[in-house]
């Protein structure tokens, strides 16, 4: 699967285990992220802060992939992150958060 993100619709690629994922905020994904995290106002907030939690951004990673491998289960996004490094989805997280504060066609 590739990841076909188009950044000017605010999406992002994702690699995760060797498989590029596509990042895309929808308002449907962060809707549901928002059910299992809480307030994203207050989460962006945080985030800023550099106090975002690594179940928090598993979280929002996972509820904004556009599609997912069907034999990608949620822990090995996690593992991913831990074993990548937090630092490799950072352009996925930006765009998440670019989403939640500024808004656009995504």
């Amino acid at each position: 699967m590739t990841a076909g993100a188009n950044p000017a619709r605010g999406e992002a690629a994702l690699t995760v285990g060797g498989c590029v994922l596509c990042v895309r905020p929808s308002f449907a994904a962060l809707v549901a992220a928002e059910g299992e995290v809480g307030s994203l106002l207050a989460l962006a907030e945080r985030a800023g802060q550099g106090r975002l939690a690594l179940a928090e951004i598993e979280a929002l990673l996972w509820h904004c992939l556009a599609e997912r491998p069907e034999t990608m289960a949620r822990a090995r996004l996690g593992e991913a992150l831990v074993a990548q490094g937090v630092g490799a989805a950072m352009p996925a997280l930006r765009a998440i958060l670019r989403q939640i504060l500024m808004g656009g066609d995504a």
